[in-house]
């Protein structure tokens, strides 16, 4: 097994998580905070606005089995990456459209995604999507981790993966 990680917001966590835990070679995931300024945000506290954290997902996968570039067409198959601070009902710096990478080789793959994505004409307006190195992520609460699967609900506002692969 060769182990990596990275981190992906694109609005709200729950359907974000719901999806990477269904990807094979997924090992696993966490739902919490990245990208802002306080120390151990808490869920109301990031719902403000004022501590600058994403809604986002830590994914641990095996390399072997899938690689960081299908990670990257599940999630651009996954949320609207055109909308600043938005997916869906959900509006607020919290939900924006980010990528957190681990190392330079992430951060090439997804520069490179996004300009064949936006060079495909796939989306009506640019990608907003924001490419940045990873920072402290905070687990979020137990009761966020998974919720989804507690509630006995497949997605959120996530569309299935499986026929949303793009093929560039």
């Amino acid at each position: 097994m060769s182990m990596s990680h990275t981190i992906f917001a694109a609005g709200c966590f729950w359907g974000v998580q719901a999806v990477f835990d269904a990807v094979q070679g997924v090992v696993s995931t966490t739902a919490g905070y990245t990208g802002g300024i306080v120390e151990n945000p808490s869920y109301d506290r990031v719902c403000t606005g004022d501590t600058e954290h994403a809604e986002a997902v830590l994914i641990n996968y095996d390399d072997s089995i899938v690689s960081f570039d299908e990670l990257l067409d599940i999630y651009f198959a996954n949320h609207n990456p055109t909308t600043p601070n938005r997916q869906g009902a959900d509006i607020g710096t919290q939900y924006r459209s980010a990528i957190f990478f681990a190392d330079e080789e992430q951060e090439a793959a997804a520069l490179r995604r996004i300009r064949e994505l936006n060079d495909s004409g796939v989306y009506n307006a640019p990608i907003v999507t924001q490419v940045l190195p990873e920072t402290i992520f905070y687990p979020a609460e137990e009761y966020h981790q998974k919720y989804l699967a507690k509630k006995g609900v497949a997605t959120c506002n996530a569309k299935s993966f499986s026929s949303q692969i793009m093929d560039i």
